[in-house]
């Protein structure tokens, strides 16, 4: 997995090797590369976590599923990661980690993870040395149960691995009914606590990478008012290369810059946080019908008639859309075209020489038609007054 180019890698993926590189880099120490590829990993989740919006402001923890649970620590990973690079300017580094630090806070305190004490002490930034060490006092206590949190959960797990390899040689266990064992709720109560954890850990280094940088650009400020040659001159070599180096970062990425389009489906979304998709791929947004129970765990063709039986029982209760609002819009213009088309071509034919010619033809014959049956009516009307016979009454024999 190391060696797959990150583009490729589904956000899973990518979380777990940059997890990797933060416990590896927090046990021993781990080289810069290491450190660079882990923070690379981390960016490239963040962007993905920004892009499928998995993170509302208007949300609590409640509502985030425990598998999104673990991405809320991306930004955590990836300050202490950057505080850990080894640069000539390490007031730049200073300045990154702290923005990593305070994004991860905000997005915990968006979503009522950071307790209220620590809101409120970080707000009015109180200077009693008192409080101070109170708020000390309880994040260490924070820290603590946290950690025992973590332990017991550890112990669990091993504990119910040691009963299964136990009962497995009594009565075999079917691939992949391990994994339905564990609980759902334990690995949730198993990420607050890292959350947890990593909340008591940003605030400490918070505090330490303020005081540390106020501590660097007083040093920085006193040897330039000093007036050392040597030293004005390596600021300025450093600033000339860190400005090439943004030009050549900004030339690098320039045609990438373009914003990419918001995933608007949830389904697309879902794909892409499983790893089925890739966000820079193109997607129609089309909605196709969906397919219930285990054909849309398998993503693939009905293997079995268990399987098809079940695809149609879990259907859902109300009406799925034929087509998008797009298709639907699009075939409603395509209809009003063929009406327009319809009554622009009547138009031309009404006001033609030949429909005129025939209207006037028509218009004739129906006048011919009034004077025969004018005529018709006044022979009528003479019969009745003579009727057959009248006026020969002396050529009868009896007249």
């Amino acid at each position: 997995m190391g060696d797959m180019n990150m583009e490729e890698m589904s956000l899973p993926a990518l979380f777990e090797l940059a997890r990797k590189i933060y416990t590896a880099a927090s046990d021993s120490s781990v080289d810069q590369e290491q450190l660079r590829k882990g923070i690379e990993a981390l960016r490239s989740c963040d962007e993905m976590v920004s892009k499928l919006g998995l993170f509302s402001s208007n949300e609590t923890v409640d509502d985030v599923s425990t598998t999104n649970l673990k991405y809320i620590l991306v930004p955590f990973y990836l300050g202490e990661l950057t505080e850990k690079l080894a640069k000539d300017d390490r007031i730049e580094i200073i300045r990154r980690s702290y923005a990593q630090f305070k994004e991860f806070i905000s997005i915990c305190e968006a979503l009522e993870l950071v307790p209220e004490e620590e809101i409120v002490s970080s707000k009015t930034g109180s200077t009693d040395l008192a409080a101070a060490r109170a708020k000390k006092i309880a994040r260490f206590k924070r820290q603590k149960a946290a950690d025992a949190k973590l332990q017991e959960i550890k112990e669990r797990k091993e504990r119910r691995g040691r009963s299964l390899r136990a009962s497995a040689l009594s009565t075999p266990i079917e691939a992949g009914e391990e994994d339905l064992l564990d609980d759902d709720g334990e690995e949730r109560e198993a990420w607050l606590a890292t959350i947890s954890l990593a909340i008591c850990k940003a605030f400490d280094l918070l505090d330490m990478l303020k005081k540390e940088e106020e501590m660097l650009v007083a040093v920085k400020e006193r040897s330039s008012q000093e007036g050392n040659d040597d030293f004005a001159r390596e600021v300025l070599d450093e600033r000339t290369q860190k400005a090439e180096m943004w030009h050549k970062t900004a030339a690098s990425r320039a045609p990438f810059l373009k914003p990419s389009q918001p995933i608007t489906c949830a389904t697309f979304a879902q794909d892409v946080i499983e790893g089925r998709a890739k966000a820079s791929e193109a997607h129609e947004h089309k909605h196709h019908p969906l397919i219930f129970g285990p054909a849309s765990l398998i993503g693939g063709k009905l293997t079995s008639e268990r399987e098809r039986m079940a695809a149609q029982v879990f259907q859902p209760g109300y009406r799925l859309p034929s087509m998008s609002i797009e298709e639907a819009g699009l075939r409603e213009m395509e209809i009003m075209n063929k009406w327009q088309e319809r009554n622009t071509k009547l138009m031309e034919e009404a006001n033609s020489s030949w429909h005129k010619d025939g209207s006037r033809r028509e218009d004739e014959d129906e006048e011919d038609d009034d004077e025969a049956q004018e005529k018709a009516r006044a022979w009528d009307d003479w019969k009745d007054d003579h009727p057959r016979g009248a006026g020969n009454k002396k050529l009868t024999p009896c007249g």
